[in-house]
């Protein structure tokens, strides 16, 4: 089969795409023909080296993706060959092969089925980021009374999911952006107010914006030189959830930002929800979208062969999901 194959951890322009043997079943998996993959900045963070796993190479990357059921493994009894299933979590694009690929071998436990009124592209890249902005919202337990959540990168994909599970579970959300056009799409799904990083006075407008509140929960998808500028965002108490560091490490971080208003910092990880754990959020994840009638954002859909723009619209910053076709 065709699978796009990582032979080194020179990053993702170092991919090519090749033959790779034909994935076999084994007991408790099953065989996806893969429709779509989505991309993730996780999979260039493996591909450089950025990420705590070892998967054997060549590797195949890509941790979402939706397909058909084609081959069964022993044991498995709760799925039907032809049937339609997307990826929800696990070791799939990471220390085993992912859905860069034709067809790719999946725990049968790591499937479910595509949510009522979802397109398979919609359902297709879903699954990581809405489980990402998941935990981000509710790993800190109880926020006050219709908290102030402030998102950053809020185009992305986390960033989209955020938005919208935050207005969902009734948050006041403000957003991060660098784009006007985005800017105007983000408060068409109804973000109270985005605020370009890059404007000296954002933080002024913010705090004029939300007085006499300030910022309860940030969910950071960006980290750089912009992590200690957030932090001046937050009230008492005020917390961070830290998904990503798509601008690099944070300079010259000084811990007495924390002291006085008592901040709290944690990581973001999906990869620690057990399988039990992943589908009570993602049962928690579809009731809160039907809530306010919201589905998954998809940016852009690239040919199987143009995996290399596909991560350059990736880098570029979309609005919402960049997908890959894999089947056509």
């Amino acid at each position: 089969m065709k699978a796009w194959l990582m032979d080194d951890f020179t990053g993702v322009k170092g991919l090519r795409l090749g033959d790779a043997p034909e994935p076999g079943p084994q007991p408790g998996e099953a065989i996806l023909e893969v429709q779509y993959a989505g991309l993730n900045p996780a999979d260039r963070y493996l591909a450089e080296r950025q990420y705590p796993a070892k998967p054997t190479l060549p590797h195949i990357l890509g941790r979402d993706g939706l397909g058909t059921v084609v081959r069964l493994g022993a044991g498995v009894t709760d799925l039907r060959l032809g049937e339609h299933r997307a990826v929800l979590r696990g070791e799939t694009g990471i220390n085993r092969p992912g859905t860069f690929a034709q067809r790719v071998a999946v725990p049968a436990e790591s499937l479910v089925e595509i949510p009522a009124g979802w397109s398979d592209q919609e359902a297709a890249g879903a699954s990581l980021v809405y489980l990402t902005a998941y935990q981000a919202l509710t790993m800190w337990g109880s926020l006050p009374p219709s908290p102030v959540v402030l998102v950053t990168g809020a185009s992305g994909g986390v960033g989209v999911a955020s938005v919208q599970l935050a207005q969902a579970m009734g948050c006041m959300v403000v957003g991060l952006t660098r784009s006007s056009e985005k800017s105007r799409r983000l408060r068409e799904l109804g973000v109270a107010a985005t605020f370009n990083p890059q404007d000296p006075e954002w933080r002024k407008a913010l705090k004029q914006t939300l007085a006499p509140r300030r910022v309860d929960l940030a969910i950071d998808n960006i980290g750089g030189k912009f992590f200690s500028e957030i932090l001046e965002t937050l009230g008492e108490l005020g917390k961070v959830s830290v998904v990503g560091r798509l601008a690099g490490p944070v300079p010259e971080f000084n811990t007495a930002a924390l002291i006085f208003r008592r901040i709290r910092i944690g990581g973001v990880t999906v990869g620690a929800y057990t399988n039990p754990e992943a589908r009570a959020a993602w049962s928690q994840i579809l009731e809160l979208l039907s809530r306010i009638g919201a589905r998954p954002s998809v940016d852009s859909v690239f040919p199987f062969e143009k995996l290399p723009e596909a991560f350059a619209r990736l880098a570029e910053g979309p609005m919402g999901k960049v997908l890959l076709e894999v089947k056509q």
